[in-house]
């Protein structure tokens, strides 16, 4: 995964913001950056269906559309959405396996 993720303290020695969970802790990673819905969904939801009860799946895309797609498929699967971010031309999310 080619992230600018943030660091945790700043050049003063302070905590800069972070937004929700991190999505470095995902048990399984997957990068569909360059793909054009629907496929960032569905190579999401076949990799959800290989992984185990509770585990963390952290998701890179570049295809806007892929916020909302999320959000909907989270709210309909049971799949609990943990964070949902943006970082430049890139989306991440981070997935609970329900």
């Amino acid at each position: 995964m080619n992230s600018e993720e943030q660091n945790p303290a700043n050049s003063e020695g302070g905590t800069a913001p972070v937004a929700g969970p991190d999505i470095r802790r995902g048990d399984v990673h997957l990068d569909v950056c360059g793909l054009s819905c629907p496929m960032p969904l569905l190579k999401a939801k076949l990799a959800l269906n290989d992984m185990a009860q509770g585990q963390l799946l952290s998701v890179v895309a570049t295809d806007p559309g892929s916020v909302r797609d999320f959000e909907v498929f989270a709210g309909q699967s049971g799949h609990e959405l943990l964070a949902s971010t943006s970082q430049g031309d890139e989306f991440h999310y981070l997935l609970k396996r329900k």
